[in-house]
């Protein structure tokens, strides 16, 4: 058995989800000049707590802390009937890392899924994030699709 609890945020969760997400979003190098502007973060985080909204949000809490987060949405597709879940978000502090936390959360994103009746999960990753990509290789399987972007 786990001696950490995945459950949805709730508002009092702010000042500890936010170290993660700041943290989350500074290994991917939005920080500092390149940080997302505090309006994103409070409108991601409203987002979360309203129950219309596709857009959700788990936590790990570990000795009364909050030591992981994941971000998931649902979404139409032009490729399938049923909706698709995607994990946008994943991080686990790194005291706590190599304890099942960020499986655990994966794991918590796919019963979501199954409850809202969605039979794909997928995410992306960083190609330079190998740690990640161990777990992940483990869990799922590699797309084999390259993500394009362009900002406008």
């Amino acid at each position: 058995m786990s001696d950490f609890l995945i459950r949805p945020v709730v508002p009092e969760d702010y000042a500890q989800w936010l170290p993660l997400w700041l943290a989350y979003n500074a290994f991917y190098g939005r920080s500092g000049a390149t940080a997302l502007p505090d309006i994103v973060t409070e409108t991601a985080w409203a987002r979360f707590l309203d129950p219309v909204e596709p857009m959700s949000a788990l936590v790990a809490i570990k000795d009364g802390m909050i030591a992981g987060l994941a971000h998931y949405l649902f979404h139409r597709s032009t490729s399938a009937i049923e909706m698709s879940c995607y994990m946008q978000d994943l991080y686990t502090l790194e005291a706590y890392r190599g304890q099942g936390i960020a499986c655990s959360l994966i794991e918590a994103v796919y019963e979501a899924a199954r409850q809202a009746g969605i039979s794909r999960v997928y995410w992306h990753t960083h190609e330079t994030n190998r740690t990640a990509q161990k777990l992940y290789d483990k869990i799922a399987q590699r797309s084999g699709f390259i993500v394009y972007r362009k900002v406008l």
